[in-house]
């Protein structure tokens, strides 16, 4: 028989995930233990499990997936939260800086602001 892999979703209320424990045919769910192997039929229904009961709306409860997607997504996961070492190179952002605008335009603006400065004085 065939199996899949279940969790119920990591708790986080701001995206709607509130659920920290399910019970489904005698299988307890929760949501600090992790990845449970459950037959074909209980993850096809599990993957229609939302976190508010009868609300259509609400976020999927489950996470459910063969063996080789479940690890991928732990790998992402796990690469997601891993802070980077000071070793590893950081990408550079093109940000344009003011060296990168046309001549006229700090000029213009250079200009503007010493007209202030002698109204003022």
């Amino acid at each position: 028989m065939q199996t899949l892999l279940v969790r119920l979703k990591p708790y986080d209320p701001r995206r709607g995930f509130v659920l920290r424990r399910y019970t489904y045919r005698g299988i307890k769910f929760h949501e600090e233990r992790g990845w449970y192997r459950v037959d074909k039929d209980v993850g096809e229904y599990l993957r229609s499990v939302r976190q508010v009961p009868g609300d259509e709306h609400a976020p999927l409860a489950f996470d459910v997936h063969t063996e080789a997607e479940a690890k991928a997504l732990e790998a992402d996961e796990a690469k997601a939260t891993t802070r980077k070492k000071a070793t590893e190179p950081v990408e550079a952002s093109s940000a344009v800086t003011t060296g990168d605008l046309p001549d006229s335009a700090p000029k213009a603006a250079t200009a503007s602001r010493s007209k202030r400065r002698t109204r003022s004085k």
